[in-house]
Order: C-alpha cells, then sequence, then structure tokens
C-alpha cells in the first residue's frame, strides 16, 4: 500500500490551515504592501521542489510555493473583508 498521496494530502491541509492565519496577520501589521515578499517566497519554494528527489519533500515544497501565491489574492480579499468590517482595524478596539 502506498500512502504518499494521503501524507501530501494532509500537508496540503495543514498548509491551508497555516496560511489562513499569515494573511490575516500580515495584512494587519503590514497591509497589502506585503505581497511582494509572499510573491519572492511562493517563487522560492516552487524552485526548491525541483530539487528534491523525494516525492513528499517535493510535493510539499510545490505547496508551500502555491500557498504563498494564494496568499497575495488573499491579502487582497482580507483588506476588502476589514473594509466590511468582518475584521478589525490595526489600531482599533
Amino acid at each position: 500500500m502506498f500512502i504518499s498521496g494521503l501524507i501530501i494530502g494532509i500537508i496540503a491541509f495543514l498548509f491551508i490551515g497555516l496560511f489562513h492565519p499569515i494573511v490575516i496577520y500580515g495584512e494587519y501589521h503590514f497591509g497589502t504592501k506585503i505581497w511582494p515578499f509572499f510573491l519572492v517566497l511562493g517563487i522560492i519554494f516552487c524552485i526548491l521542489s525541483l530539487f528534491f528527489e523525494n516525492t513528499i519533500i517535493s510535493s510539499s515544497c510545490g505547496i508551500m510555493g502555491f500557498c504563498w501565491f494564494w496568499s497575495i489574492n488573499e491579502l487582497f480579499q482580507q483588506k476588502k473583508r476589514v473594509k466590511r468590517g468582518w475584521f478589525p482595524k490595526k489600531g482599533t478596539d
């Protein structure tokens, strides 16, 4: 029995869960101006994924890279959610 797919699925699930608070924290403290940082990390992790022979490690790096890319969009969506009042603005109680 091969469990690599299951392990990769669990890793993807955990990364997605990890990035939700990263986006909220990043937008709260830095606004959307940190999107280039997310882009660079996404590129780095995608390139890293090309250098690992191990399927799970390579897949994990690729998933992490694309989570960073997706988080760029989510930063701008988070800005809209803050504007709607769904999340607090920095400096307000």
